[in-house]
């Protein structure tokens, strides 16, 4: 896999793209599979993860699309589900609270709540946990025959991303919907431009790059006594590396996605600078880095620099995208309309696709990918080596526990010190 994607030139690629893309526009009257139908039947959805992410997704589900309902939630905090649900009933956006169908007996808590919410009636999950709980969700929802709408990243580890690579072509075999909370995928500027790109409008690529330089993710102020190592570290996830998969991988993916998108493959290798400048070393901020900075090269030479920071105000700040060609510039979205809010966009193509009213979409592989590459460049840094995508796909890096409990000791790693952390 990782060697056939390496030696796809830019060409032969965006021929081979444009082919699929008319293949997929010239059968869209062949329906994907519905667990309940087809055309406009009422698709039930639930949602697994009911953060701020989760709660948001809920609504532009409903809001963007008719004929659908959210029939369940599940989360491991009882408090969060309760809020969530009622956000959502109370949403900004219209026609969400006639939508919302979730009884009593279908709030689930618990580890084992994911289970339980694909185990009901519903067509659609909404994967919006922390990521660190992507890859054990998302194989779930394709055994369960669901189809899905994942928020981003697909995971904290090649292990687990690996997991979902494998999913994602089982989810395609059995024509299951696979949407990625990667919006500029299905955002206009960035689709026409992409088109545009496509067909020659800059030239052939050159030189690529990404930045995410933005403010600093805290979720708690201070920890509760009360709270069990397990129970503190899912409360600010942000700062734990096998849950958010620090900055680079959980933020940072935007960008890069957006790079390896028009270049229509993942880079072959990267090296990486970072470290903590300012977070203190308190348990409050974990052990991820406020900034990193990447250098990735393509197969053919191309190739992307990457930047991304959390430093507090008044600090620069600046999230961007830019592609040199031999012919000229953009940045990712300048050939394009502005459109609609992308975030509702990314619900009604997932529902297009449901129903057989659009082409079929599963942006399983790609945001895969896209991830993978972020936690290259997360490991790159860490370990200060050059590390390769061959060497990512071989690794056994598995951050995850092996047993999950809400009195459980959890012991944070230390800050990754490059010289003494060891990639494997």
């Amino acid at each position: 896999m990782e060697n056939g994607s390496n030696e796809i030139s830019r060409r032969s690629f965006l021929m081979k793209s444009t082919a699929a893309g008319a293949a997929a526009t010239a059968f869209t009257i062949i329906r994907p599979e519905l667990v309940r139908g087809a055309g406009n039947e009422k698709l039930k959805a639930g949602l697994i993860g009911c953060g701020g992410r989760g709660t948001e997704a809920a609504q532009q589900f409903l809001h963007g699309n008719e004929n659908v309902e959210l029939m369940a939630m599940g989360d491991i905090f009882e408090d969060h589900l309760e809020t969530s649900l009622g956000a959502i009933r109370d949403s900004k956006y219209t026609g969400v609270a006639d939508k919302v169908k979730v009884d009593p007996d279908h709030h689930f808590v618990g580890f084992d709540a994911y289970k339980k919410v694909l185990a009901s009636d519903i067509d659609v999950v909404l994967l919006a946990t922390p990521p660190g709980y992507r890859p054990e969700h998302f194989v779930a929802a394709v055994e369960a025959k669901k189809h899905i709408f994942a928020e981003k990243p697909f995971g904290t580890d090649p292990v687990g991303v690996r997991k979902v690579m494998a999913a994602s072509k089982k989810a395609e075999e059995l024509k299951l919907t696979v949407m990625s909370g990667a919006q500029r995928r299905h955002q206009d500027g960035y689709v026409e431009t992409w088109k545009k790109v496509r067909d020659g409008a800059i030239g052939d690529i050159l030189a690529t790059y990404g930045y995410w330089v933005g403010t600093p993710v805290i979720q708690q102020k201070e920890r509760d006594p009360k709270w069990s190592d397990m129970v503190f570290q899912h409360r600010a996830w942000y700062s734990f590396v096998w849950l958010c998969g620090d900055q680079v991988v959980e933020q940072h993916l935007h960008n890069i996605d957006v790079i390896n998108w028009f270049m229509g493959t993942h880079p072959a290798k990267v090296f990486a600078s970072g470290g903590a400048a300012w977070r203190p070393r308190t348990e409050l901020y974990g052990n991820i880095y406020d900034h990193l900075d990447a250098d990735f090269t393509f197969a053919n030479g191309v190739h992307m620099s990457s930047h991304c920071r959390q430093f507090r105000k008044p600090a620069y700040q600046e999230v961007s995208e830019l592609i040199i060609g031999t012919r000229g510039r953009t940045n990712c979205k300048d050939m394009g309309p502005k459109g609609e809010d992308p975030y509702v966009q990314e619900h009604i193509a997932l529902v297009k696709s449901i129903r057989g009213q659009g082409p079929y979409i599963n942006d399983g592989m790609a945001v895969a990918e896209s991830t993978m590459t972020c936690i290259m460049a997360r490991e790159s840094a860490y370990s200060g080596q050059e590390i390769t995508w061959d060497q990512m796909m071989a690794s056994t890096l598995d951050l995850q526990p092996k047993a999950f409990d809400y009195d459980m000791k959890l012991d944070v790693p230390p800050l990754p010190v490059p010289g003494e952390y060891k990639f494997v």
